[in-house]
Formats: C-alpha cells, sequence, structure tokens
C-alpha cells in the first residue's frame, strides 16, 4: 500500500509544488492577519505556524484524495494518467491514507483545543461530501458551480482553521479583521479556481465555468476576484504605504495572462499563471506581515 501512495502522491500531489503551496499559504495568511488586526503584539512565525504549515500539507492531500474518488468517472476519459484513473491506486488505498492522515493532522493539533475543533469540522464535511457522492451521486460532477458552492466549505474551513491558529499564537481575540483577511485570501483562490477551466473551444463532456457563464463571464470573474482582493487589502486592512506597491506586484501575473489569452487569441488561459499568482501573492502578505510586525 506505501509503494502506491507513493505512487498516487507522485501523479496527483507533486511534492514539491503541494508543499510550496501549503506552507505559503500558511506563512502568508497568517502574516496577513496580522496585517488586519487593528491592534496586535509584533508578528513572527513560531512552532504554532510551522504546525498549522504542516497541517494544510497533509489536509490538502487528504483533500485531493476526496477530490481523485469524486471525479473518477470523468479522469478515466479526460486525464487517463492520473493514479487512480490508471489503476496505480486503489479507492481503497485513499480511504485508508484518508483515515491514516485525519488521525496525524488530529494529533499535531491535540494542543489547541479551537484549532482542533475546527479541523475536526473541516475533516468531518470533506468526509460528508465524499458521502453524498459515492452514495447519492451528488452534486452531479457536470454542474460546476454548484460543486463549488459544495466544496467551498471545506477551504473556508481551512481558513478559519488558521485563523484560530494565529489567534492562539498571538494571545489576541477574534474580531472583524479576521473576517476581512479570509475574504481577502479567497478572492485570490477564485482567481485559480476559475482561471484554470478558461477554454475558447471546450471538448465534448469537458467540464468548464464556460459552459455555464460563457467565456466573457468566466474570464470576468477570475479578473474581477484578484483586484478586488487588493482593493480590500489597500483600502480596508491599509498596510503601510511603502508597502503597497508589493501588495499590487501579483496583479501583473493574471493581467499578463489575460493580455496573452486575448492578444495571441490562446486556445486556453495558462493555468501556471494562475499558479503562480496564487503563490507570489501569498509570499507576499508574508512579507507583508513580517514588515508590519
Amino acid at each position: 500500500m506505501l509503494s502506491r501512495w507513493a505512487r498516487f502522491v507522485a501523479g496527483s500531489y507533486p511534492p514539491l509544488p503541494s508543499v510550496a503551496f501549503a506552507f505559503l499559504w500558511a506563512y502568508g495568511v497568517s502574516g496577513l492577519f496580522a496585517v488586519v488586526q487593528p491592534a496586535h503584539p509584533a508578528w513572527h512565525p513560531g512552532p504554532g505556524t510551522l504546525t498549522a504549515a504542516l497541517t494544510l500539507t497533509v489536509t490538502l492531500l487528504l483533500m485531493r484524495a476526496v477530490d481523485d474518488i469524486r471525479d473518477l468517472a470523468y479522469d478515466r476519459a479526460f486525464s487517463p494518467g492520473r493514479p487512480l484513473a490508471s489503476g496505480a491506486v486503489r479507492e481503497r488505498d485513499l480511504l485508508v491514507l484518508c483515515a491514516a492522515g485525519a488521525v496525524l493532522v488530529l494529533a499535531l493539533n491535540a494542543g489547541r483545543p479551537a484549532a482542533l475543533a475546527v479541523l475536526a469540522g473541516q475533516l468531518a464535511y470533506c468526509a460528508l461530501v465524499l458521502a453524498a457522492d459515492r452514495v447519492l451521486g451528488w452534486p452531479p460532477g457536470d454542474r460546476l458551480l454548484l460543486s463549488l458552492l459544495v466544496s467551498f466549505p471545506a477551504q473556508l474551513l481551512l481558513h478559519v482553521y488558521l485563523y484560530t491558529r494565529y489567534l492562539g499564537d498571538t494571545g489576541q481575540g477574534a474580531g472583524r479583521g479576521g473576517v476581512l483577511a479570509i475574504v481577502i485570501t479567497v478572492l485570490v483562490t477564485v482567481h485559480l479556481e476559475f482561471a484554470k477551466k478558461i477554454t475558447r473551444r471546450l471538448e465534448p463532456g469537458e467540464r468548464s465555468y464556460v459552459s455555464t457563464l460563457g467565456l466573457g463571464g468566466t474570464v470576468a470573474v477570475a479578473l474581477a476576484a484578484p483586484v478586488l482582493s487588493v482593493l480590500l487589502l489597500v483600502t480596508q486592512a491599509r498596510p503601510e504605504a511603502l508597502l503597497v506597491p508589493l501588495a499590487l506586484l501579483p496583479l501583473l501575473l493574471p493581467a499578463r495572462a489575460g493580455w496573452r489569452f486575448f492578444r495571441a487569441r490562446a486556445p486556453r488561459w495558462p493555468a501556471a499563471s494562475a499558479g503562480y499568482y496564487v503563490l507570489s501573492t501569498f509570499a507576499c502578505y508574508l512579507a507583508l506581515g513580517l514588515a508590519h510586525g
């Protein structure tokens, strides 16, 4: 089973980019919490931030396993090389992986009751979504907007988990700043979700928001989300004036991708650009948090 898990990780959760994403998410969003809090002690990453990063690394792996199980039929048609679709790993292997991973992340957070409760809720919700898919076949995979709404709480709870860890590390109480930071971060991930599915010509049976929103509507959402995210950061969180250019810098990536998509009439939006945008934004949040402290 360990060898099959290794094949799954290599094919569906490449270690280097996946771990980098999880760590930048944990450290970057924690830095953003430091920026938006109205009054706080100086923030620096510590053992709690490392625990949060390790937790996200494992939890995102488990979410990838759940998504691969839910998307098995679709992947057999459109991504037959993925580990589960190709038979390199079995569904039972992934279910055992999810159970073992859940025990691990809960043990990592055993000393923080609030964070532990949020994390347990997040894992339970993922299990509920998987059960609804396997037992009821709901939501249908081709209804992307509905699937997005159903899956969204799992991501939202991870942001709440990071906030509870941040509050525990700094000894602060919850406030509107935390909500603002979560909204800002969600908008960043909206760009990734929509941009990676932008295509001018849908293959038969392909899942894309273009089939529901049209090409223009999908591009509009993908570009509006990062702009709104920065506007909220600059106008509501109000980072120090000298740091505002740093907050604006990641916008160059979706702007450049959009320009190339329309100028060169590329068949698809460059998915790598959307990923780099998220990574660079989280890195900027970390820099803002360290500078703000």
